[in-house]
């Protein structure tokens, strides 16, 4: 059964609001970072987990602060910004980096360049990451197919011989070294030129907090800059200068944005 103290906070939350929360203790200090599409409603499921973790949490929280974000990108984004600044006990104790598994570039004993699904490595920098490795098998058969690369080269087809898609005519026969090195990893290279953040300046309009206003992530030559809200048109009512909060670009606001981009490139698709 809920505390008086939870139902309180739960009624003063509205709802369907995309943002991110923070659990707080009596201290101030703050225990949790969290995002969702609609904190009330996430709120709820943390506060009737009855798993020991979860309940020592609630008996620890004393209120529960929310920022509006207006879409789920800007929310994950400052979410990822947050944790870095706070380092809260339960998000260092209840996960590790959303992204598990990882898309690589490697080279063949025969030179071809291989896509590669792995576990990430901090080590090294992948081309894109995925929260699941069945989210990323889908992505590779998928990119596999659209660039006419091979199977087999990609891990996807164990053989001694040609992949699958030689018989059907989609690869072009580098599992059988009948296709220039070159030729293939020209299509390697496009893909991975197609899954970059832009080179060119760029802005992601979003939706924003209240009707009327819009969100904005801007990049600049391939670099995330940060995020803002305006109302009318932009360029023309609004110039970004005035309106953009500077970030900072790391590893996890480009795994981010990568995974953004790809989503919208596959519903366009």
């Amino acid at each position: 059964m809920l505390s008086d103290n939870l139902k309180n906070i739960l009624s003063n939350i509205p709802p369907a609001i995309t943002g991110v929360y923070f659990f707080v203790d009596r201290s101030g200090r703050i225990l949790y970072i969290g995002k969702s599409n609609d904190i009330r409603k996430r709120l709820h499921q943390h506060f009737h987990n009855t798993t020991s973790k979860a309940l020592r949490m609630q008996n620890q929280v004393d209120q529960v602060k929310y920022e509006n974000m207006g879409n789920e990108l800007m929310a994950l984004l400052r979410e990822s910004e947050l944790i870095k600044v706070h380092k809260p006990v339960f998000n260092r104790a209840l996960r590790r980096s959303v992204f598990l598994w990882g898309l690589y570039l490697v080279d063949t004993a025969e030179g071809y360049m291989a896509l590669q699904l792995k576990k990430i490595n901090k080590d090294q920098r992948e081309l894109m990451a995925f929260t699941a490795k069945s989210e990323g098998k889908e992505y590779l058969f998928r990119v596999t197919e659209q660039y006419q690369l091979c199977q087999k080269i990609n891990g996807l087809y164990p053989s001694s011989g040609a992949c699958f898609q030689y018989s059907l005519k989609t690869c072009k026969g580098a599992c059988l070294g009948e296709e220039p090195t070159w030729v293939y990893n020209d299509r390697v290279r496009q893909f991975v030129q197609d899954i970059s953040l832009p080179k060119e300046d760029r802005t992601i309009l979003l939706e924003g907090r209240t009707a009327g206003e819009r969100g904005v992530v801007l990049i600049e030559n391939g670099v995330y800059r940060g995020y803002g809200y305006f109302k009318g048109e932009l360029e023309k009512d609004v110039h970004l200068s005035t309106i953009i909060q500077p970030k900072t670009d790391d590893r996890d606001s480009q795994r981010l944005l990568r995974a953004y981009l790809r989503k919208q490139h596959s519903t366009a698709q």
